[in-house]
This record gives structure tokens, sequence and C-alpha cells, in this order.
């Protein structure tokens, strides 16, 4: 296949290169800093010379946005809103001005698209979207994905929970965290996670390309989320780290000031659940939490 990674040198679009270059695809990156051979130059703002690159293509997939791993001050939120809505809209300009557009467009999205949820486990179906910053980056950004449609080209908006990987991510912190005695529950630790092993998360997003009946949004993560506190105490387990300091929400509250992030990508419970993978047919290389983190442990 030709597949494009638009904002493709982040730890997501490493692991998907990788994966795919494996097979015997070739993979062609858009960003802002081209460095190798396979990557073009755009600005993830307006069209240009790139738009060539989608001509025949078989699949895009687009993971641009800056980090929300920041402070949620009014230039930040600009930012954050931007650069998902910019290159959502450029690349939708780009696919109406091709003869042979792409089979198949996946745009990142977010399982934090779903409401803050300790009981409720969010599927596809019945998922309860709310109103909060958050929250409306997300709807904004699939409402601007979804918004026009083109004959043969099928698109999937991947709402991803926290992926993990020795490379990148989430893991490396948390394993940083654990070992130094901090690892602890955040908060109460009664917000649920919702988390995916960087395998898994290729192997979906393979899957997806292959089954041309699946279009839509879709949860990619793992079908048994775990509480903050069961998360922390299998790290613990795993780590051989006999005790793990607990973090109330003010302490959390001064050092995201002193880390430049936010308390919420914490202490938000994310309870997903991936109704319309399992229900048509993929399967999990780990689906709990311990079989992961096994599994990142020995690799």
């Amino acid at each position: 296949m030709k597949i494009i990674i638009a904002g493709g040198t982040g730890f997501l679009g490493e692991n998907l290169e990788k994966y795919f270059t494996e097979k015997g695809n070739k993979v062609d990156i858009l960003t802002r800093r081209p460095k190798r051979k396979n990557e073009i130059y755009w600005n993830a703002k307006t069209t240009g010379e790139w738009n060539s690159i989608l001509e025949n293509s078989d699949v895009l997939i687009n993971l641009t946005g800056k980090s929300v791993d920041c402070r949620y001050h009014d230039k930040n939120k600009q930012e954050i809103y931007s650069s998902r809505i910019d290159s959502t809209r450029v690349l939708q300009e780009a696919i109406d001005a091709c003869h042979d557009k792409p089979k198949i467009w996946l745009n990142a999205s977010s399982a934090t698209i779903y409401v803050h949820s300790e009981k409720h486990l969010n599927t596809e179906e019945n998922g309860i979207i709310g109103d909060d910053f958050s929250m409306n980056i997300c709807k904004s950004w699939e409402e601007e994905f979804f918004k026009i449609k083109n004959e043969n080209v099928r698109k999937v908006a991947l709402r991803t929970s926290i992926v993990l990987g020795n490379n990148g991510g989430a893991f490396p912190k948390l394993k940083m965290i654990t070992r130094v005695g901090l690892g602890g529950k955040q908060g109460k630790g009664n917000q649920m996670v919702s988390w995916v092993h960087i395998d898994d998360f290729c192997r979906a997003v393979e899957w997806i390309i292959n089954h041309k009946d699946i279009s839509g949004a879709i949860n990619i993560t793992a079908p048994e989320p775990v509480s903050n506190e069961i998360m922390m105490r299998k790290l613990r387990k795993q780590f051989n780290v006999s005790f793990g300091l607990d973090a109330p929400v003010w302490q959390l509250e001064i050092a995201s000031i002193f880390l430049k992030t936010e308390t919420e990508l914490l202490l938000k419970s994310r309870n997903v659940y991936p109704q319309k993978l399992l229900k048509n047919g993929f399967q999990f290389s780990f689906a709990n939490f311990d079989m992961a983190v096994l599994k990142l442990l020995t690799a």
C-alpha cells in the first residue's frame, strides 16, 4: 500500500511507520521539519506542492495536533484547536482536488470526547459526550472531519485512549515515577484509565484499513479499563517497588504549574470500551493491563 501519515513524526506516527514499512508498504510523512527522503514539507494550514503525494494513495492517516500536555491558557488553547481543525480542513481541500483520491482517511480523535465517568462504560453507541474545553475540541475536530463526504473515500475517526509504549507516550513517565517511590494513586484514585498497547493500536489501524465496512468513530482502547489506584498498584508490583506515595489533588495542582501541564490529564475518568472493534471481530493481543505491562518490560 501507499500510505501517507500527516503529522507522523511523533510517538504514534513513528510506530505506525515502522509497523507498515516492515510489512512492505510505502510510507510517506507530511511534516513541518522534513529530514529524511520520505518526509515532505507541509505547514498543516495551506495546500501546496505536497498535495500531489495524495494522488493514487491507498491510506491517509492524520495525526496532526499540538500536544495537550501543556497549560490551558488562551494561547495554548487556540493552538490546540487550530492545529487540529486547520490540518483536517486543508487535507480535505487537497483530497477534493485529487483525481485519484485516497481509499481511506483515518483522522486522529480522542477518547477524551466522553464525559468523566467512573461507572458508565462509554461505547461508540451509548457514549456520553459532554461540554468542556477538551470535549468541545474533540467534537469540533470530528465535525470538521465528517463535514464533507467524498465518494469512495472511507472516513474513520480514531477515538484513541492512552497508548502504552516504551519509546514515547505515558508509559516511560509512569515507569519513572513508580521506580522513584511516587507511584501511589493520583487524587482519589477511582478515576478510570482507558489504555491500549502500542502493538494493538497499530494492529487496530491495519484492521480498520482492511475491513471496508468499518467507518465513522471508533474507540481505540483495550476492553479492560482500570482505576488509577489499581493501575498504580499493578505497576508497583511489576517493577518490584514496595511502596508509592499518594498525590492528593492539591499537590497535583501545584506540581502541574511547575511541569507546565494540567491535572485533567491525570484526574479525568476515561471509561471507554471498544464495542465496534470487538463486535466486528478484532482480537486484542493485550486485553488486560498486566499483559501489556509485562510485554513492555520484556520488549
